[in-house]
């Protein structure tokens, strides 16, 4: 039985029964993945990567746009050839698809099994229930449950990065989001078991943690006893207090909530990075009204200038949905001209996806034509390549100190690592080793990379 906060790595036994698991969607379900796979390790299975040695395939799954979706279900045509060649094959559909979708993913014939976000401690019962012809499914979502006393097994056994969820579920109920139906009601984590996580974290030769939820900024821990209640700003730098070597990240910050006691946090210590994604999701006042993302294009622009005020040189990126219900040419430009006044260092741009049972498809008609949404987010995409070309620039000639992370996929002479600011840097291997960190000056770049010299 491993120990309740080791961090570990996969279990690798030709003698258990095999998983493979798949995961789609953002860094909370790369998260889940973990937590699943170390309660199936401790059920006796072990992680494979290749599905023809699988008895148990699991897929975590995204539901916030239908083409995951429709990924996904083009994934379980395949796992259907793969229980042509073994009928003992198992198969489990895990996540917000599972939730959001339940009985109608349990009649899906390669599918046996639908357990939603908050059901995974039931995953080896529920296993060992599966008949010839008695598929299970949980989907029951819980108030409480944040998997504290579960450490998870980090799946990518190469790197030196991790997550660690410290909050689950989501209050803000913005009209085009299924997040808060598939994986319910905020609840913030016991601190102290991040705190375990993350020492065990950087005992096992881990460099760089990054502190997930999907409004981090609202973290908020009562305690019941007489020590003091904690909330984000406080926990992080408990975080980056363990040691002074290891680099602290988080994801994901809600413009309404980031507030200026974390900004001064993070300028106090060097180990937590200088980047904010701080999703905007629109620059027309209009559209966030729509959204009820509960802030103004005037409060998030006035939020830009406290960062940069007090983080100098922090990298702000972003979320930006495009062709929301009833977008006009105006709120369109409304969003460019968003873009351009705050110059993000990259964005991530999506077309409006309606999800069933949200607000917007309750009450919202989907009426921007596909063919102007498409038109809309290639100008936004274009319009991000040439700021965040100008962003990379203004680094030339500039030093950062560098996580070193692998080698390059263009060259294996090459190596790759990140800055504080979350920029990928290419430079020459000179016999580096994963995990160091290294200064190097940049000397060229393209929108998406820093072409560096090691100092």
């Amino acid at each position: 039985m491993q120990n309740k906060y080791q961090s570990v790595r996969p279990i690798f036994d030709p003698i258990r029964p095999h998983v493979f698991i798949e995961t789609y969607g953002c860094q909370m379900n790369v998260s889940d993945s973990e937590v699943v796979l170390s309660i199936l390790q401790d059920a006796g299975y072990s992680l494979c990567d290749n599905i023809d040695e699988a008895s148990l395939v699991l897929i975590n799954t995204c539901a916030v746009r239908d083409n995951a979706e429709q990924r996904i279900l083009g994934r379980l045509d395949v796992f259907r050839l793969a229980k042509k060649k073994n009928h003992a094959l198992k198969v489990g559909v895990l996540g917000c698809m599972a939730e959001r979708l339940k009985e109608e993913l349990l009649s899906h014939p390669v599918v046996d099994l639908v357990v939603g976000p908050d059901a995974y401690r039931d995953l080896p019962k529920l296993l060992a229930a599966i008949s010839a012809d008695g598929k299970q499914i949980n989907t029951i979502l819980s108030h409480e449950e944040t998997y504290a006393d579960i450490s998870p097994v980090r799946m990518d056994k190469y790197s030196v990065s991790a997550y660690i969820s410290i909050m689950r579920g989501c209050n803000n109920i913005c009209s085009y989001c299924v997040v808060p139906y598939t994986r319910g009601a905020e609840r913030s984590r016991d601190p102290q078991t991040i705190l375990r996580e993350a020492k065990d974290l950087f005992e096992n030769g881990y460099k760089e943690i990054t502190l997930l939820g999907q409004n981090v900024d609202s973290y908020f821990w009562k305690n019941s006893d007489s020590a003091k209640d904690i909330n984000f700003a406080q926990l992080i730098e408990q975080v980056a207090l363990i040691d002074p070597s290891i680099r602290v990240r988080f994801s994901t910050s809600h413009p309404k909530d980031i507030s200026d006691e974390l900004l001064h946090t993070i300028a106090a210590h060097d180990n937590i990075c200088k980047h904010i994604h701080l999703p905007v999701q629109s620059g027309s006042n209009a559209m966030l009204e729509k959204m009820n993302r509960k802030h103004t294009r005037e409060w998030y622009l006035s939020r830009i200038k406290t960062i940069r005020r007090i983080i100098p040189g922090c990298a702000i990126t972003t979320d930006v949905i495009v062709g929301f219900c009833s977008e006009s040419e105006q709120d369109h430009q409304d969003t460019l001209s968003l873009f351009r006044e705050v110059g993000f260092d990259s964005a991530f741009m999506f077309q409006y996806s309606e999800r069933p049972g949200t607000k917007a498809a309750k009450h919202f008609p989907d009426d921007v034509p596909p063919e102007v949404k498409t038109a809309r987010l290639n100008e936004i995409i274009a319009l991000q390549n040439t700021l965040s070309l100008e962003s990379n620039r203004r680094d030339v000639g500039k030093c950062f100190e560098v996580l070193i992370e692998g080698p390059s996929k263009r060259s294996d002479k090459d190596m790759v690592g990140r800055t504080s600011q979350n920029k990928t840097c290419v430079f020459k291997d000179n016999g580096f080793k994963v995990g160091e960190y290294v200064k190097v000056r940049v000397v060229d770049c393209s929108s998406a990379t820093l072409l560096c010299e090691v100092i």
